[in-house]
């Protein structure tokens, strides 16, 4: 029996849930179950697992339990981004042919969402307006935009290169020097998104909110435990991102990074009218540890998502929003003069799993132990299409995309801690300086 020793404390401070009308979570575990199909996890990867194991198995029972509500752990946290075509990658030509599998992988994943949203008619904000990859100095332009551009040229994918005015008369600020646009992504209000997902669950998927699973047995048969229930199940999935490790699973390979988001207050139309720019937009920075995240939201907001850190404790003290909160309203009025008075109305946290080699952790790791976790970053595409493939090889369902996916490195061992956080912390400090200009 693995004693789950942490489990998912979110707090209420996410600002895309506090937009959004109450919800009444489905009911708590309370009680002894036996189903065929345990998910663990409601983000991305759990509940296209979720969906397609009904899919595949209609007449088996699913249960699906989430520590926390739909909408308010990192899968309704994050800037909203869902991304089909890759960056920041080189050009050889064999990490040319894993870009061209990520875009499959990718609009295999898009394919999955706009379908549910459009069957369940989700209110979401789903917004296919495309996305812009940004530098702000000549070095992120020469290290990273053009070796961008390259890849895309090679995959023969549309793109629109921005630089100075042209960029800016497009987001309607001065601070960033170049981009490349590309049409296929979509954004959205993660936590809305979330909850559609989780609340249009075909019949033979039960949802189970405010159940964290606090001890594991694996085996010949699952047995789970949690605070007011058992669960036992024939095979389990795993979808628990960075927890991975407090179930045994892929210990000393999973990094933990937390990254804040804010909000401001809905803009007027007197004040929509003072913002230059297209009316929706969505910005990624050149370097993810040191560059900033923004976006005008379809409802008239701007999102500022920047400060990344290491949280081994897989926990991050609200009290640690309020400086940030302050600096993402220094560069707000920095960025946008025009808006004076507008305030940052939510600042929230939310966890980025990833791997030292970008390795995800996908495939069968014990007997009747499945995982979809580490997405690196890109949950909603690839935690999406891991969902849906691990839901595939458990069932035995021949999918040509499952050996795509497993081509990928598994997430590479890490050294021990101290010495893990030592150079976790180290790598941070050197991006923070050798990547100053791009803040």
């Amino acid at each position: 029996m693995t004693v789950v020793a942490i489990t998912p404390l979110n707090d209420k401070t996410n600002g895309w849930s506090r937009i959004l009308p109450p919800r009444q979570p489905r009911p708590t575990l309370d009680h002894d179950l036996v189903v065929d199909w345990v998910v663990v996890g409601a983000g991305q990867a759990g509940l296209a697992a979720a969906r397609r194991l009904a899919e595949n198995r209609p007449g088996d029972s699913i249960a699906l339990v989430e520590a926390g509500t739909a909408g308010e752990g990192a899968q309704g946290r994050n800037a909203g981004f869902i991304i089909d075509t890759p960056h920041n990658v080189g050009s050889s030509l064999g990490e040319l042919s894993a870009a061209r599998d990520h875009v499959t992988l990718a609009r295999t994943a898009i394919a999955s969402l706009e379908e549910q949203v459009r069957k369940y008619d989700i209110e979401c904000d789903w917004d296919p307006v495309g996305k812009l990859h940004t530098a702000v100095s000549p070095q992120g332009i020469k290290e990273i935009l053009e070796p961008t551009r390259q890849v895309l040229d090679s995959l023969n994918e549309p793109y629109t290169w921005f630089e100075g005015k042209a960029l800016h008369k497009r987001i309607g600020f001065n601070h960033f020097s170049a981009g490349i646009y590309t049409p296929g992504a979509v954004l959205v209000n993660p936590a809305a998104l979330s909850r559609g997902l989780a609340d249009n669950l075909p019949a033979n998927v039960t949802l189970y909110e405010n159940t964290p699973v606090t001890a594991a047995q694996f085996g010949p048969e699952i047995g789970l435990s949690t605070p007011h229930g058992t669960i036992r199940a024939g095979k389990v999935i795993l979808a628990v991102s960075v927890f991975a490790s407090q179930f045994g699973v892929l210990r000393n390979r999973l990094i933990p990074i937390s990254a804040c988001g804010s909000l401001t207050r809905q803009l007027t139309e007197e004040e929509q009218g003072r913002l230059e720019g297209l009316r929706s937009w969505g910005l990624t920075p050149a370097n993810a540890f040191v560059g900033v995240t923004v976006r005008r939201t379809r409802d008239q907001r701007i999102l500022i998502r920047q400060d990344m850190r290491y949280e081994p404790s897989l926990q991050r003290d609200s009290e640690s929003y309020k400086p940030v909160a302050a600096h993402h309203q220094e560069l707000f009025d920095h960025w946008f003069p025009a808006l004076k008075g507008v305030s940052i109305e939510h600042t929230w946290s939310g966890f980025i799993c990833v791997s030292r080699n970008g390795g995800a952790g996908f495939g069968e790791v014990a007997p009747n132990v499945y995982a979809a976790v580490c997405d690196n970053g890109l949950g909603w595409t690839k935690g999406t299409v891991s969902g849906l493939l691990i839901a595939d090889k458990a069932t035995g369902v021949d999918n040509p995309l499952i050996a795509t996916y497993e081509a990928f490195s598994q997430p590479s061992r890490l050294p021990p801690r101290p010495f893990l956080d030592v150079g976790v912390r180290a790598r941070f400090s050197w991006e923070l300086w050798s990547n100053r200009r791009e803040a």
